[in-house]
């Protein structure tokens, strides 16, 4: 029997993040912290990469694998829309190196712990929480803790009345001869067959002149084969991209909900979600990485001041309500995805568009935004949800 502070459960994103902030909390109020891990296997994700915008330099700046000022659209038409988006910067984090930055800081931290444990149940009890866990080893654990913050993925979604999948295949590719803008990305890329409802493109981060990782992403239903996807990659990097002979020097395959569930962030009086189990994916984009940025830095900042740590809502009820109405928009084949974002980025600032993107813009600044998509679907798919049920994803 253990107890301490704070537990966190699962070192992912959130995870690590929160142990990042908790370890370098200079308050006098320091909490004993434990991060529970779960062994090498199955219920450890496997590597991928986050990417996220801010204005100049940020705390994981040493763990960046690039970062771009410059990004590109290319329309269903062929037609390319570069802009900057300066103040912002797209930076690209890879988990191991992410993982790797935390455990230095971590290394260097009196009262953060990281410990390899399959956490079996978590209850709340008088005053704090009880954790059951088992050991890489088998043994047996138990710890108590006042606050416990649950980052684990969950089992299955909430009921929502729109529920699409961000689901994706990328290839980290070296290319035989220069053929990449390291300074530009192409953030979407619609010269691809479109699926019959939602959306699909290419995403290409470039990390040097012959290298990058090329994704194919759908918004749609369900996900498709190993088969289907790689056809998909073969296609764009071939046909569209033209970057001729190159060899793949890693993947990655994920797929995120988009859904307008409301997510629980408290499970019992001193049990906590945070990251994408908290609600911090945004519903119309997949982008989680800066709203756990934000749940953590408010966690870390209540725990200091010796405030109760509920994690604040990762987006305001004014951005999940627009998600909300888009995903409907979508689901029903009221509006062409690929269209609506070609003109969105056609005639809206960058810079502006990606602040509208995180949630950053004000309501003068969502409703210019607005007027540049299809009006009356739009408004037709907000009156859906209004009579919508919420049911379980099926899938």
């Amino acid at each position: 029997m253990r107890d301490v502070d704070v537990v966190i459960v699962g070192a992912g994103a959130a995870g690590l993040s929160l142990a990042h902030r908790l370890a370098r909390t200079a308050s006098a109020r320091r909490p004993s912290v434990l991060l529970l891990d779960a062994p090498p296997g199955p219920l450890r994700p496997p590597s991928r990469t986050w990417c996220f915008w801010e204005p100049g330099p940020g705390p994981y700046d040493a763990a960046l694998t690039a970062v771009w000022q410059r990004l590109r659209v290319h329309t269903p038409e062929g037609r390319s829309v570069e802009d900057g988006m300066a103040p912002l910067r797209y930076k690209m984090i890879r988990s191991e190196d992410f993982e790797a930055f935390v455990a230095r800081e971590l290394s260097h931290s009196g009262h953060v712990r990281r410990l390899e444990a399959t956490v079996e149940s978590v209850d709340g009890i008088p005053d704090g929480a009880e954790i059951r866990a088992r050991t890489a080893g088998g043994r047996p654990l138990t710890v108590r803790a006042r606050w416990v913050f649950d980052s684990r993925p969950l089992g299955s979604l909430p009921a929502a009345r729109t529920t699409l999948l961000q689901h994706f295949h990328g290839w980290f590719v070296r290319a035989a001869r220069p053929v990449f803008d390291p300074d530009v990305i192409d953030l979407m890329d619609f010269r691809i067959p479109q699926p019959p409802h939602g959306l699909a493109f290419g995403y290409v981060l470039p990390t040097g002149p012959q290298e990058a990782l090329v994704e194919y992403t759908e918004f749609s239903g369900a996900a498709l084969s190993r088969t289907d996807y790689e056809a998909a990659l073969h296609h764009y990097t071939r046909n569209v991209l033209g970057l001729g002979p190159f060899e793949v020097t890693s993947t990655e395959t994920g797929v995120i909900p988009m859904t307008d569930a409301p997510f629980a962030r408290r499970t019992a009086p001193s049990v906590f979600r945070i990251g994408a189990a908290g609600g911090a994916t945004r519903p119309s984009t997949g982008y989680t990485f800066a709203a756990v940025q934000r749940q953590t830095r408010a966690v870390a900042a209540a725990l200091a001041a010796g405030r109760h740590p509920l994690p604040p809502p990762a987006h305001s009820a004014r951005s999940r309500v627009m998600d909300a109405v888009l995903l409907r928009a979508l689901d029903s084949g009221r509006v062409d995805g690929a269209a609506v974002f070609s003109r969105l980025f056609s005639h809206v600032p960058a810079e502006r568009l990606l602040r509208f993107l995180d949630g950053r813009t004000r309501l003068h600044e969502d409703l210019s935004i607005g007027v540049r998509t299809p009006v009356l679907p739009m408004l037709r798919s907000a009156v859906d949800l209004a009579r919508l049920p919420r049911r379980p994803f099926p899938r």
